[in-house]
């Protein structure tokens, strides 16, 4: 097989003679990897390294594999992701399939199959990517390093939120997303325009995934999140953020 240009593959796997057999295999195909240990570590090393791949376990410490899954989903849902379990009977790869898994492969798994899987999902990300790109563009976005609201404050250099819920650290998607916004103030933007900005999506794709963002929002910058101020809901329009 050849080379492929480095991609990234972030392995969540705690056991290490498997992590290790993995990691060396990709490397030799070209990809760069990294691997965590345990749930919550995974998590953070998908939202620091913004990996092209993810490769799953379900049974892992501290947070399982599905629950993993879930978060990743709740924010995007367009990062390819293969479970390797030994939990290989269908209920598991039903739940899998439902929280948003790409593939599912049993271990113990043959490398050639496995390898071809990676390539597979890898060409996948390549393919969302370029259309995000394209998509994205046509959208106006704030430019600045930072912006004040209300009681709040954005660093957008250190995706770093001073806000009603403390101090936060924001994810890539929710800077995206906040850009849009501001830059956008006082305008109704229709979920369709938000998934298109935001994620690459066609306008008509049915999704709460803009939704679980928004209450995300008005959790950190709403002083009572019940009675937003600042992202407020337009019934069959979508939303607006505005302030004085």
């Amino acid at each position: 097989m050849e080379a492929i240009e480095k991609k990234r593959i972030l392995v969540i796997e705690d056991e290490s003679h498997i992590a290790d057999g993995i990691r060396l295999n990709l490397s030799i195909q070209g990809y760069d990897v990294k691997i965590a240990v345990d749930g919550i570590e995974g998590l953070e090393k998908w939202r620091s390294w913004n990996p092209d791949l993810i490769i799953l376990d379900i049974m892992l410490p501290m947070i399982d594999g599905f629950s993993i899954l879930k978060t990743i989903r709740q924010e995007d849902e367009k990062i390819p992701v293969l479970i390797l379990s030994a939990r290989g009977d269908t209920k598991d790869k039903i739940k899998g399939l439902r929280y948003g898994v790409d593939d599912y492969l049993s271990k113990p798994f043959d490398l050639e199959e496995f390898l071809l899987r990676v390539e597979r999902l890898i060409k996948k990300k390549t393919w969302y990517k370029g259309d995000k790109k394209q998509k994205k563009s046509v959208y106006k976005m704030f430019d600045g390093s930072s912006y004040d609201f209300g009681d709040n404050h954005i660093d957008f250099i250190s995706f770093k939120a001073r806000c009603a819920a403390g101090e936060i650290v924001l994810t890539e998607q929710e800077v995206v997303l906040l850009k849009l916004f501001i830059a956008n103030k006082g305008k109704p933007l229709s979920r369709g325009m938000l998934l298109t900005a935001g994620w690459g999506y066609a306008p008509e794709t049915s999704t709460r995934t803009v939704d679980n963002f928004i209450v995300r929002f008005r959790k950190y910058f709403e002083k009572t999140p019940k009675n937003p101020v600042y992202f407020i809901s337009r019934r069959s329009v979508g939303y607006i953020f505005d302030h004085d």
